[in-house]
C-alpha cells in the first residue's frame, strides 16, 4: 500500500512547530544577503549592482532546486531526504562565511547558489504537514507550517542586520549554517517515516510534471498567481535595502534588518488564510490579496520620502502576498493528493521563477528611475497578479458549469 492509502500517523502540533521552524531556517537562508548589500558591497569591492545579484541567484538555484529535487519527495523516503537537503544547506552557508575571510566574491556566489538549490527542503516539509494532518484540518496545518517559513524569510534580514552590526555580516551564514544542521538532527528524530507515493523512476517522475501541467488548468493559474505575485515582491526585496541605506535614510545593516520584524504581521495571514481554506473561502483570500498588493504599493511609493508609509506598505504587501500564497497552495494540493510533491515542484518552481524576474526587474528599475521606477514596476506586476486572477475566477466558473 502506498503512504496515501496506508493509515498514517496524525502530527502533533509540537512537531508542526518544529516544521515551521526548519522550513524558516531553510528558506530564510536565501534571505540573508537582502539587508547586508551595502555592506557586502563594500567588504568585497564590488559594485550595489553585483552584490544585488545575490539575490537573484539565490532565488533562481531554489527554482532549479524546486524543479529538480523537490519532486523526490513523491520516490523517496521523505525524512531521509529532508535530512541530507538540510545538511547540504548548511554546506553552502558555510561557503558563503568563508566568503567574508576569503574577501571573495566568487566563494559568496558558490556558497549563495549552493544553499538556494538544497534549502528546498522546505518544500519537501511543506506537503508532508498536508500528507499528516488530521482530516479536514490540512489548509490549517499547511498555514502553520507556511508561517513559520514566512517569518524565517522575513526575521532571517533582521537577524542578518543584528549579526552584521555586532560581528560582520559573515556571522549570520555561520550561524545559520549550525542551526541548520542542528534542526535537521532534530527533525530526523521527530518526523515520522514517509514512504514514497510514487515508487518509480526518476525520469518518469520528471516526465510527469509535464502532464500535471497540461491536466490541471487551474495549476497553471495557480502557479502564474504565485509567480506574478511573488515577483511583485520581490522588486521590493531586492532594493529595500539599497533605498533605506541611501542618502534618504542612511539606515545601518541593524536598522534595515529590524525593520523587516514589521513584516512578520503581515506572516501571520498565513494561518489566517489557511483557517479560510479550510472554509472553502480561498476565492475570497486570493482576490483580497490581489487587491492588497496594489494599495500596498501605492503606499511604497509615498514611502520613498517617509519611512512611516514605507513601513505600511511593507506590512501590507507581505501580508497580500501569505493570502495569495497559502490560497494557492490550498488549491493545488486538492487536484492530485497522490502527487503532492510533484504538484509542488510545479507550483514552487514557477514561484520561485517569478521571484527571480521580480528581483531582476527590481534592480533595473531602481539603476534607471530609482524609487519612483521601482515603485511603477511592483504596480505593474501587481496588476498583471489581478489579471491572472480574475482568469483563475473564470477557469472555476467553467469547471463548475
Amino acid at each position: 500500500m502506498t503512504a496515501q492509502t496506508a493509515p498514517h500517523p496524525i502530527l502533533p502540533l509540537s512537531t508542526l512547530l518544529l516544521m515551521a521552524t526548519a522550513c524558516g531556517l531553510c528558506a530564510g537562508a536565501n534571505y540573508f544577503n537582502q539587508p547586508l548589500l551595502h555592506s557586502m558591497a563594500l567588504h568585497l569591492q564590488i559594485s550595489e549592482a553585483q552584490a544585488s545579484s545575490t539575490v537573484t541567484m539565490a532565488q533562481v538555484s531554489y527554482g532549479l532546486g524546486l524543479l529538480f529535487l523537490v519532486p523526490l519527495g513523491d520516490m523517496l523516503e521523505r525524512r531521509r531526504l529532508v535530512l541530507i537537503l538540510m545538511l547540504l544547506a548548511a554546506c553552502g552557508m558555510l561557503l558563503s562565511g568563508l566568503s567574508g575571510r576569503a574577501g571573495s566574491f566568487a566563494l559568496l556566489a558558490a556558497g549563495t547558489l549552493m544553499a538556494g538549490v538544497f534549502s528546498v527542503a522546505a518544500q519537501v516539509l511543506v506537503p508532508m504537514a498536508a500528507s499528516f494532518a488530521a482530516p479536514g484540518a490540512s489548509g490549517r496545518a499547511v498555514g502553520l507550517v507556511m508561517s513559520g517559513l514566512l517569518i524565517g524569510i522575513l526575521a532571517s534580514r533582521s537577524v542578518a542586520g543584528i549579526l552584521s552590526d555586532l560581528g560582520g555580516w559573515s556571522t549570520v551564514y555561520w550561524v545559520g549554517a549550525a542551526c541548520t544542521a542542528v534542526m535537521a538532527v532534530l527533525l530526523a528524530r521527530a518526523l515520522p517515516k514517509a514512504a514514497p507515493a510514487a515508487p518509480v523512476g526518476y525520469g518518469e517522475v520528471m516526465k510527469s510534471l509535464g502532464e500535471l501541467l497540461r491536466q490541471h488548468p487551474r495549476l497553471r493559474s495557480r502557479a502564474l498567481i504565485g509567480g506574478t505575485g511573488f515577483a511583485t515582491v520581490s522588486v521590493l526585496f531586492s532594493t529595500m535595502a539599497l533605498l533605506l541605506a541611501g542618502p534618504g535614510f542612511e539606515l545601518s545593516d541593524l536598522m534595515i534588518g529590524l525593520i523587516g520584524i514589521v513584516g512578520i504581521a503581515g506572516a501571520l495571514m498565513a494561518n489566517v488564510a489557511g483557517r479560510l481554506a479550510d472554509k472553502g473561502l480561498e476565492q475570497s483570500s486570493t482576490l483580497a490579496g490581489a487587491i492588497l498588493l496594489l494599495l500596498g504599493w501605492f503606499c511604497l511609493w509615498l514611502g520613498g520620502g517617509s519611512i512611516w508609509w514605507f513601513l505600511l506598505g511593507l506590512l501590507v504587501v507581505d501580508g497580500a502576498l501569505q493570502a495569495l500564497h497559502i490560497s494557492n497552495q490550498n488549491v493545488v494540493y486538492a487536484l492530485a493528493p497522490h502527487a503532492r510533491s510533484r504538484i509542488n515542484a510545479v507550483y514552487m518552481t514557477t514561484y520561485f521563477l517569478g521571484a527571480s524576474l521580480g528581483s531582476a526587474l527590481g534592480s533595473w528599475a531602481w539603476l534607471a528611475h530609482g524609487w519612483s521606477g521601482t515603485s511603477l514596476m511592483g504596480g505593474l506586476l501587481g496588476l498583471l497578479t489581478l489579471g491572472v486572477v480574475l482568469w483563475d475566477r473564470s477557469l472555476l466558473a467553467q469547471s463548475r458549469r
